[in-house]
C-alpha cells in the first residue's frame, strides 16, 4: 500500500512540475528585449457616450392636391431618383376638366373686355362733344375696370387649375431614394394623403438625447466638434460629427435635449449610433497602445520586476484614447516598468532586457 501511494506522490509532482513550466521560465532561459516604460498618471478628456438615430438630412412624404384614382406608380422602395422624376401618375381627367372650365371663363371675360374698352372709348368721344353725360362716362368707366378685374380673376384661376392638373404627375423634389411606396395603382389619391417617402441620398445626422446637465452645462453647442460610431460598422474608425441643431427646450419627461450631429459619411438612415463628447477631464493611467497583447480572451501586459524579469498580468481596458495610447483600469499601477512592443508575452520570470 505504502508503494503505491509514493509512486502517485511522484506522479503528481511530476504532472505539478510539467504545469508549472508552461508558467514560469527554467532557469537558463534566453533573455528577450523590449522597450521599457514607467507607468505614469496623466489627464485624459472625460467622454460621454450618446446614442441615438441616424436620419438622413432631408425626408419629404410627398402627395397630391389632386382627388382622383391612381394609374401608375413608376417606383418602389429603394430606387434611386433625382429630382423632378415622375413617381407617381394619376388619372388627370378630372383636372384637365377643371382646367379647361377655367379657360372658357377666361376667354368669356377677354371678350367682355374688349367690349367694354370699345364702349367706354365711345362714351369718352360722345362726352367730348357735350353728347354723354358725367353719369354714363362714369358707369361706362366703371364696367370696363370690372371687366379687367374679371380678366385678372380668369387668368389666376387658370393658373390654380393648371397646377392642380400638373400635379396629377408627381416628382420627386429632390435627388435622393425611395424610403416607402405607400399607395398602388387602383387606390384613390387625395389632397393630403401620403404617396411616396423620399429621403436625400446625401447627408445623414444623428439624433442623440442629451441630459440638461451636459447642454446647460456650456459642454455642447452648435457647431461643436464630436467623434461619431455606427454600431453595425463594427471595427470602423470614428466619423466626425458636427453638432447642426439643438432644440431650444428641454422633453418634460426625460430632461433632454434633442441634438443632430452631422456625420462626414455615407450611413444608411435608421441605424443607431454613439457619440462621444467630452465634458472635462480626468486622472488615469494610460499606456501605449502596443504594450498591450492578446492572449486567450484576455488583455495582457508585460511588466519588467525589480529582479529585470518579465511578470504578464491580465488587465482591464477603459474608453479608447486618441492616437496610440489606451486607458487601464485595473491590473498596474503608477511606477510599473512596461514592455512594449513585444510581439508575444513571455513566460514568467524570463529575463527581460531594456531595448532603447
Amino acid at each position: 500500500m505504502r508503494s503505491d501511494t509514493a509512486i502517485v506522490g511522484v506522479l503528481s509532482l511530476a504532472l505539478a512540475a510539467c504545469g508549472a513550466g508552461t508558467k514560469a521560465a527554467s532557469v537558463g532561459t534566453a533573455p528577450v528585449q523590449a522597450r521599457v516604460v514607467t507607468i505614469a498618471a496623466s489627464r485624459v478628456p472625460d467622454l460621454v457616450e450618446l446614442y441615438g438615430t441616424v436620419e438622413a438630412d432631408r425626408t419629404a412624404t410627398v402627395s397630391s392636391r389632386v382627388m382622383a384614382t391612381v394609374t401608375a406608380v413608376r417606383v418602389k422602395a429603394g430606387d434611386r431618383v433625382s429630382a423632378g422624376q415622375v413617381l407617381v401618375e394619376i388619372d388627370p381627367t378630372t383636372a384637365q376638366g377643371q382646367e379647361a372650365q377655367a379657360r372658357g371663363a377666361l376667354a368669356q371675360g377677354n371678350a367682355a373686355l374688349v367690349l367694354a374698352e370699345r364702349n367706354l372709348e365711345r362714351f369718352r368721344a360722345l362726352a367730348a362733344k357735350g353728347a354723354a353725360s358725367a353719369l354714363e362716362l362714369d358707369l361706362a368707366t366703371m364696367q370696363y375696370e370690372q371687366a379687367k378685374g374679371a380678366v385678372t380673376q380668369g387668368e389666376g384661376a387658370v393658373e390654380a387649375a393648371a397646377s392642380v392638373a400638373r400635379e396629377s404627375r408627381v416628382v420627386a423634389p429632390f435627388d435622393g431614394w425611395v424610403r416607402a411606396r405607400l399607395v398602388e395603382a387602383g387606390d384613390l389619391a387625395a389632397p393630403g394623403r401620403p404617396l411616396v417617402t423620399v429621403e436625400s441620398a446625401a447627408g445623414r445626422r444623428l439624433v442623440v438625447a442629451v441630459p440638461e446637465s451636459i447642454l446647460l452645462g456650456g459642454t455642447l453647442r452648435t457647431g461643436a466638434r464630436v467623434g461619431v460610431r455606427i454600431d453595425a460598422l463594427d471595427g470602423a474608425a470614428e466619423m466626425p460629427g458636427t453638432v447642426a441643431e439643438v432644440t431650444p427646450g428641454a422633453d418634460p419627461g426625460s430632461h433632454t435635449f434633442t441634438v443632430k450631429v452631422e456625420i462626414d459619411g455615407s450611413v444608411p438612415s435608421g441605424v443607431a449610433g454613439r457619440a462621444r463628447l467630452a465634458v472635462g477631464s480626468r486622472t488615469a493611467i494610460t499606456v501605449p497602445r502596443a504594450a498591450v497583447l492578446a492572449s486567450g480572451g484576455l488583455d495582457l501586459v508585460v511588466v519588467r520586476d525589480a529582479e529585470g524579469r518579465s511578470r504578464s498580468r491580465a488587465v482591464t481596458l477603459g474608453s479608447p484614447l486618441d492616437g496610440d495610447m489606451v486607458e487601464i483600469l485595473s491590473g498596474v499601477t503608477v511606477g510599473d516598468q512596461l514592455a512594449v512592443g513585444l510581439a508575444s508575452v513571455p513566460a514568467d520570470g524570463t529575463p527581460l532586457e531594456v531595448h532603447s
